[in-house]
Parts: C-alpha cells; sequence; structure tokens
C-alpha cells in the first residue's frame, strides 16, 4: 500500500515538474524586447513537403539587441521560411537578401509591453489549472486506496503532501512569471 501511495507522490511532483518545463518554455517565447532565437522556436517551415523546425533547416544568430539573422543551410529554403515567417503572424517582416533573412524587432511601445506581461500572466494561470489539475488526481488516487485498505490518518497525510506539493510548484510558477513580467516592463 505505501508503495503505491509514494508512486502516486511521486507521479503527481513529475507532473508538476514537467508544468513548470512548459511554462518555461512557453515564456521564452514572448518577446521581452531584446532578440532571442527563442522567439522563432515554435515556427515550422515547409521543407520538401514536410513541417520541419526552423532551426534544423536554418542557424539563427543574435546580430545585435533587436536584429535576427537567419541563416539557411540550402538557399532554395529562403521562400519557405520567409513564409513561415509571415504564417507566425508575430508582427515582423522579415527582410531576405537571397543569402539571409533579417528580422529586425521593433522597440516595444507601452500598451504592447503591457500587453506581453498579462499574456506571461495568463501562461501562469494555466500552469496554475495543470497543478491543480495534477493535485486533484492524486488526490483522488490516495482516496482510493484509502478505499482499499490504506489507513485514513496515513492517508490525510499524503493528502497534505499534495498540497505542500502543490504550494511549493505554485510558489516556483509565481517566481517565473513575475520575473518575465519585469524584464517584459523594464524599458
Amino acid at each position: 500500500m505505501q508503495e503505491d501511495i509514494d508512486l502516486i507522490l511521486e507521479m503527481a511532483e513529475q507532473s508538476m515538474a514537467g508544468t513548470i518545463d512548459h511554462l518555461k518554455n512557453e515564456l521564452t517565447k514572448v518577446r521581452s524586447g531584446k532578440a532571442s532565437p527563442n522567439l522563432l522556436s515554435g515556427i515550422l517551415v515547409d521543407y520538401y513537403g514536410s513541417p520541419t523546425p526552423l532551426a534544423q533547416v536554418a542557424n539563427v544568430k543574435i546580430a545585435d539587441a533587436r536584429t535576427l539573422l537567419i541563416e539557411p543551410w540550402e538557399k532554395t529554403v529562403l521562400g519557405a521560411i520567409e513564409k513561415a515567417i509571415f504564417a507566425a503572424n508575430m508582427g515582423i517582416t522579415p527582410q531576405n537578401d537571397g543569402q539571409i533573412i533579417r528580422l529586425n524587432l521593433p522597440p516595444l511601445t507601452e500598451d504592447r509591453r503591457k500587453d506581453l506581461a498579462k499574456q506571461a500572466g495568463a501562461m501562469g494561470e494555466n500552469a496554475k489549472v495543470s497543478i491543480r489539475s495534477g493535485r486533484r488526481e492524486a488526490i483522488e488516487a490516495i482516496k482510493k486506496e484509502v478505499k482499499n485498505g490504506y489507513s485514513e490518518d496515513s492517508g490525510k497525510r499524503s493528502e497534505g503532501n499534495v498540497e505542500d506539493l502543490m504550494k511549493q510548484f505554485y510558489s516556483k510558477i509565481e517566481g517565473l512569471v513575475k520575473a518575465k513580467e519585469e524584464d517584459i516592463l523594464k524599458v
């Protein structure tokens, strides 16, 4: 019985840690006014008929604080990369010179910064919903074990452990979102 409870707690922790990893990944895609190759991480390029991540068909470099350079390994892919950037609807116009593509990131306005900070906050709330879902599943599994003969006191203690785990991951989420919001709002 105790092994089952330990497994439930371990699975809940892994699920919550996965949520944190996902949140970190999503927050790197939110613009903060500085050029970062992570801005392009979700873009898929039509490469010989199959959607391929941009990083697998081109080298993405930072030229300066507001400029990204995309250097494809095959010059024939330039048009497909340009189309994929337009399709991503990032609000950035690619400049194709036949060899490389330049992305000049415009400076963020105050309103845009506030919108991006709200977007980061919404991502944090979605992560919290996922954490609560993991908590609910773990508590239901613990209650099922109690019905199958596990002691009620130990079950309550295990439920308390799940609650503590949730609070610990909540604080991580709040820290990540707060840091990203500060980064976005910093001029």
